[in-house]
């Protein structure tokens, strides 16, 4: 069975929004909400400045607590493990979005229901095709793939090391991060 994980390299993103307008054209996101957001965290003292990068999206748990806490069953988890939302069955009731520790869920201002990040599951990775914030990414800070297929890319990153935003909460989350160099 298929293990589908994403990493961001902080090392390499350059905070462009490629991934964010992507993102928003494949899935018809509409203005003021977003599935995704790349924003930049600055530390230091003048003149020694730097700035990091930072992705915030669903990390597709695998102990996902917006699922156990979705009264109607409209949040579910693919049999590949990727967290999604049937819209059909969502009353907007929100205790997902309250229950997601990583901020990744909104309601969407046009349907009324809760929306958020699916890896673009049902119109690109069924089809084989990369998520859209991946494949536009002009330096190849996002990684995607199966992690249970030893010779792909992203198994190859994980072997190395990656953090889990928030992994104290025991959630597993599926969205891996490299993490700025700190020297």
């Amino acid at each position: 069975m298929k293990k589908f994980v994403m990493v961001h390299d902080e090392n390499l993103c350059i905070g462009c929004q490629g991934c964010v307008v992507a993102c928003k054209n494949e899935n018809g996101v509409g203005e003021g909400v977003s599935r995704l957001e790349i924003y930049g965290v600055s530390s230091g003292v003048f003149p020694n400045l730097k700035l990091d990068i930072k992705r915030q999206s669903c990390v597709m748990c695998e102990e996902s607590p917006c699922v156990s806490v979705c009264p109607t069953n409209a949040s579910f988890k693919t049999a590949d493990g990727v967290v999604m939302i049937d819209e059909r069955e969502c009353i907007g009731c929100k205790y997902c979005i309250l229950a997601c520790p990583y901020e990744a869920r909104y309601v969407n201002p046009v349907t009324g229901k809760v929306d958020k990040c699916t890896f673009c599951y049902d119109n690109r990775v069924a089809k084989g095709e990369n998520p859209a914030c991946v494949s536009v990414c002009p330096t190849d800070a996002l990684i995607f793939g199966d992690a249970n297929d030893e010779n792909s890319a992203v198994a190859k990153i994980l072997a190395s090391g990656v953090k889990y935003p928030k992994e104290n909460l025991g959630l597993k989350p599926r969205l891996g991060v490299i993490e700025n160099y700190k020297g």
